[in-house]
């Protein structure tokens, strides 16, 4: 059975907790700390704690994804606390060397790291004083060469992204299972259902407002699971995912892991030629580095519009028949596909009426 570990988050908060923690009780050594992961709680490791002077301490842990496929495995993470006299704020959050910044200059901490923060620290802070945590992640620089980060806009180092504090090893092949038993569980209460592909398709279904009920995450599993979505008579899905993962599905490639296939820029030369583009044209889409790249250059030729939208036609289309020859029911499909920073680029017909039928359904029956 695949193990679960903690998202980086939950790391940096632990080691924050233990500097804290060993500043106000003066403790010799702290080997671990509970973090309350809202609502659960987790016992995490403390490689290291230290006292740098009477106001401020140094604490270092290692993340530790379980059996997920995260290049931030047994990454050092540092934390270094001061106390100072009360400030505007109790709790200061700052990005240390590693840990990325926005575009703006602010540190790449999203809203649930903060409330981590807030729900593990803030009690601990003396009312007449205020922590300032500066967060330090010794290789995050590095280590965010080998993301997609910059294209997110989060510069010079890793972010303190996600919605949970468990990290679940969504790469391997038996969580497929929980993928079905959510699904199962969500398509009795919402049949028309939102499949979310990646985390980055979570992100831009919630900013998009459509109710958690209504979302299925899939992995790389797309296939199996609408096919498991039809056999369990579900209206409708709408698939929201990046365009460099999704249009695989366009290419007849129902299981999207990178390791088994991966033709998408084969995928939108098809398409460029469908919709009239020369030689020339499907060239550059060919030289491209990524599918980002692509859709670029494509913008530039005045492309880009008219082939993706008949790529997310296509996977519509292909995703339909893929259920009707699987499960023998008829089940309508739509397609969203958004771009690295979380744009949308491109939806078929279906789509938007899709999007209606979610949100009104979830919420006819809150």
């Amino acid at each position: 059975m695949a193990r679960t570990g903690y998202t980086l988050p939950v790391f940096v908060v632990a080691a924050a907790k233990a500097a804290l923690m060993h500043l106000r009780e003066k403790i010799e050594s702290q080997l671990s700390v509970e973090i309350d992961l809202l609502p659960e709680k987790a016992e995490i490791p403390i490689s290291q704690v230290a006292a740098l002077d009477a106001q401020s301490a140094l604490a270092v842990t290692l993340s530790d994804p379980g059996d997920n496929l995260d290049l931030t495995r047994n990454t050092p993470i540092w934390a270094w606390v001061r106390l100072s006299e009360r400030r505007s704020q109790a709790l200061i959050l700052e990005a240390g060397e590693g840990l990325g910044k926005t575009a703006s200059g602010e540190a790449a901490i999203y809203n649930y790291a903060r409330r981590l923060f807030d729900a593990n620290l803030l009690p601990l802070i003396p009312p007449e004083q205020t922590a300032t945590v500066s967060i330090i992640l010794p290789e995050g620089r590095q280590l965010a060469k080998r993301t997609s980060n910059e294209a997110f806009g989060i510069l010079e180092g890793l972010s303190l992204l996600g919605t949970s504090g468990i990290s679940q090893p969504l790469s391997a092949a038996d969580h497929l299972e929980e993928f079905r038993l959510s699904l199962h569980d969500k398509v009795k209460v919402c049949p028309n259902l939102v499949f979310c592909i990646g985390s980055n398709g979570m992100q831009v279904a919630q900013r998009l407002g459509i109710p958690e009920s209504a979302i299925v995450q899939t992995g790389n599993w797309i296939g199996a699971l609408l096919v498991e979505a039809g056999l369990y008579q579900a209206n409708s899905i709408l698939l929201l995912g990046y365009q460099g993962k999704l249009i695989k599905l366009a290419g007849g490639i129902f299981n999207t892991s990178s390791h088994l296939a991966d033709a998408k820029l084969e995928i939108i030369s098809a398409a460029v030629v469908a919709v009239g583009g020369d030689l020339q044209a499907v060239q550059a889409v060919l030289d491209a580095k990524t599918a980002d790249a692509a859709h670029k250059k494509l913008i530039e030729l005045g492309l880009a519009e008219s082939v993706f939208r008949i790529l997310a036609e296509k996977i519509s289309h292909k995703a339909t028949a893929y259920v009707q020859k699987y499960a023998n029911v008829p089940l309508k499909v739509g397609t969203v596909l958004f771009d690295r920073k979380g744009e949308i680029i491109s939806q078929d017909s279906q789509a938007k009426e899709l999007l209606d039928e979610t949100s009104s359904y979830s919420w006819r029956n809150r």
